[in-house]
């Protein structure tokens, strides 16, 4: 048992040595941000595959297309045309109304009809540019009025965060979805105020927000100036009530769309070119995998009041620690797939059904809390350990059983040699000790014999080797003989019995009384080898009572059922040297018995004697 348990400790050390190693290496390869790009399409994936979000009507997207500037028959959109839309928007009552379009500059006609309006509308909020290349906002808003439009995409060009707010040489600036929603909530009696788990990030009522971090979710060494947050893109492709500027100017719109709402104003025409790469939405407006700026500023917008209105779930990650206990989890989850799966196909498809899991369980965890879990890495190591470790094991399980093979062939060959030409050759030499016995003539003869004997076992054996491993399997070499092992149990003890008196042992020659019994018992439960073992057990144990048994008479040789135990029985009423030494008989007896999960004795008789027994039960082999 300790050796197989040995043998088992070796076996997962090697596994888990390699494994730990994979799963370094892929932690190593996170790291460096080998697997970024990977991990963020995963991310992409994940957002788009959610299910369709019903329209945010809390926002109305007013979106200067083509139309409105070849009706206006000018470009940038003149003044007194944006101070009149401003104007009718106004007489709606929204909320807050967010100016999506730079205003630094006067673009005539109608500047002063603009400043007019912008002088006069505290819900107004318009933009300007920070980083890198400053556009000064319009001077005729306080600075409450103005947020900056800067988005920072990743390298892969896709927008998938928003800035919120940013140090800058002129003072500390927030972005125009920012300031948006906390006019808008404002109304709500819910203002913005510092987190309370993290003092750096922002916080409207309870809801606060995950600020992103150099090393948040799939990133590695980002840019994490100012506070960020990831974007959680409203899902479908119609996400938010968009009208043009001329279904404003004719009335081609429900005054419910407006009143208490946000509304956005900004450029939803191709040629103006205000568009942001995403992977995560598309539109039908757009070319693919881009996105109008304005539409941007309404998801981020949506973004946050959502979080605090509806608990709509804001994307957050685990820390750094949580990140990689889960990783390292899933992949010692691969090495115990692949030590456990005994055939490959079995252990393909158990990693492909983990697998499964795994991709599952983290789009849930994104869908449902809004959790960012390292998916790409976690898989990697899944599959690595999972799959790859399955030739290690299958190779190392295929060596250790070519050795229990050839270990076992070691074994029945001694067996053999031992049982038949070491008897043989013991024999011999009792002769030569005992030859002032016999005439010298008498001497040689019987020398000759058991030399010319022990030849013809010799080469049996060597005859029996050369056969097939299928045939040695099968067959029980004794002497000349070959028994076949497929039969039933107790025609092949009788023949190893008849074989075994007949062999010229000393104390045979004295035997008078032979009683035998071979019931014919259920040997099915038992294998080729312990059926092996059984008869090798006889044929010792006889060979013991023809060498040692001294003055024998008497021999009992009883194969039964004796209250649910299988018995074999070997007794003589001989004179027995005694040997306080173990020798390789019993300790061959005691390995047969460990293999039938039963007991061997070998206990003296009085007044004289020896009773040999092997017992096991069935239900045990």
């Amino acid at each position: 048992m300790w050796k197989k348990v040995k043998e088992e400790m070796f076996v997962w050390r090697l596994g888990a040595s390699t494994g730990i190693l994979i799963i370094g290496l892929v932690i190593i390869a996170r790291l460096t941000g080998s697997l970024q790009v990977l991990e963020w399409l995963t991310f992409d994936t994940f957002l788009r595959l959610r299910p369709s979000e019903p329209i945010d009507e809390r926002i109305l997207i007013v979106g200067i297309n083509e139309d409105d500037i070849r009706s206006i028959k000018k470009y940038p959109i003149p003044d007194g045309e944006l101070a009149a839309l401003l104007v009718k928007l106004q007489t709606y009552k929204p909320r807050v109304i967010g100016l999506d379009l730079y205003r630094n500059l006067p673009v005539s006609p109608g500047n002063p009809e603009m400043i007019a309006a912008f002088k006069g509308m505290k819900n107004l909020i318009a933009i300007e540019k920070v980083l890198p290349d400053e556009v000064e906002p319009t001077p005729y808003l306080s600075s409450e009025q103005i947020g900056f439009a800067d988005q920072i995409t990743d390298t892969d060009g896709k927008l998938r965060r928003s800035l919120l707010a940013t140090p800058t040489p002129k003072g500390y600036k927030f972005s125009l979805s920012l300031r948006l929603a906390e006019t808008y909530l404002t109304h709500e009696g819910i203002t913005l105020e510092n987190g309370l788990r993290d003092r750096d990030t922002m916080r409207f009522a309870n809801t606060e927000l995950p600020r992103f971090l150099p090393n948040s979710g799939g990133y590695v060494k980002a840019d994490a100036g100012g506070v960020q947050v990831l974007l959680n893109f409203k899902s479908d492709r119609e996400r938010f009530i968009t009208v043009s500027l001329n279904d404003i100017k004719t009335g081609n719109f429900k005054p419910e769309w407006i009143r208490d709402r946000i509304v956005i104003i900004g450029m939803t025409a191709s040629s103006v070119k205000d568009l942001i790469s995403t992977s995560t939405i598309t539109s039908t407006k757009t070319p693919p995998g881009r996105v109008y700026g304005v539409e941007i500023q309404a998801h981020e917008t949506s973004q946050i009041i959502s979080a605090v209105l509806d608990g709509r779930p804001l994307i957050n990650t685990w820390t750094k620690e949580w990140e990689y206990i889960w990783i390292i989890g899933w992949g010692f989850l691969g090495i115990y797939f692949a030590r456990l799966t005994k055939y490959p196909l079995i252990n393909l498809l158990a990693v492909s059904i983990v697998s499964i899991s795994l991709t599952g369980s983290s789009y849930l965890l994104l869908l449902i809390w809004g959790c960012w879990v390292p998916v790409i890495p976690a898989m990697l190591v899944l599959i690595l350990n999972g799959v790859g470790l399955t030739a290690l094991f299958q190779y190392d399980q295929g060596f250790r059983a070519k050795i229990n093979a050839r270990q076992i062939i070691i074994e029945r060959t001694f067996e053999t040699i031992h049982n038949g030409p070491l008897q043989t050759l013991a024999k011999a030499l009792r002769r030569v000790k005992d030859g002032n016995n016999l005439p010298p003539e008498e001497l040689l003869y019987e020398l000759e014999k058991d030399l010319d004997k022990l030849n013809y076992e010799l080469r049996g054996i060597y005859d029996f080797l050369q056969r097939e491993p299928g045939n040695q399997e099968n067959s029980l070499y004794i002497g000349g003989i070959e028994l076949n092992l497929q039969n039933p149990l107790h025609d092949i003890l009788y023949q190893v019995y008849i074989y075994t008196l007949e062999r010229d042992f000393p104390c045979f020659k004295t035997l008078k009384v032979k009683v035998r019994t071979f019931e014919p018992i259920e040997d099915r439960h038992l294998s080729i080898e312990q059926k092996q073992g059984v008869c090798r057990f006889l044929e010792e144990a006889l060979c013991n009572v023809g060498k040692h048994a001294i003055g024998l008479t008497r021999l009992e040789v009883i194969y039964e059922n004796d209250n649910g135990w299988y018995t074999l029985r070997i007794k003589d009423n001989g004179l027995s040297m005694k040997s306080y030494k173990e020798g390789q008989g019993t300790r061959q007896f005691k390995y047969i018995a460990r293999q039938l999960k039963g007991k061997f004795t070998r206990s003296p008789l009085f007044p004289k004697g020896t009773l040999c027994e092997l017992s096991w039960l069935a239900s045990k082999c």
